[in-house]
């Protein structure tokens, strides 16, 4: 039996969430799994990975294959990284210099056009 870790589709009408399992490869998409291994919501702001790396590691040392989806929240979480012994990649942070820059730009030219008005 050839086990997949993957993505199975949860939530309502166009708002999805999605369950990291360990599946048979036959099986189809929403079906028979093995073991819950997380989730993940992609919808929220930041999205929300939370995968048990133990569990995960555990069924990637007995052959399981992940899918492309998967091995990247996998390599978010760190259980690739544990399971491939490379060096943890280093978390994706946002530029917070660039959004108050613009809104400065804005009070600049907002206080501009007042000072305009005033004369």
């Amino acid at each position: 039996m050839a086990v997949k870790l993957r993505l199975m589709r949860m939530g309502k009408k166009k708002q999805p969430t999605y369950r990291v399992v360990a599946a048979d490869s036959r099986s189809p998409r929403d079906g028979r799994f093995i073991e819950v291994l997380g989730f993940y919501n992609p919808r929220s702001e930041p999205s929300v990975i939370d995968i048990d790396n133990e569990k995960a590691v555990g069924w990637l040392r007995n052959g399981a294959k992940p899918t492309e989806r998967v091995q990247k929240l996998l390599t978010i979480s760190g259980a690739w990284s544990e399971f491939s012994g490379e060096a943890p990649p280093t978390p994706y942070v946002a530029a917070a210099s660039a959004a108050p820059a613009s809104d400065d730009h804005a009070e600049d030219a907002a206080e501009a056009s007042a000072s305009d008005e005033e004369e």
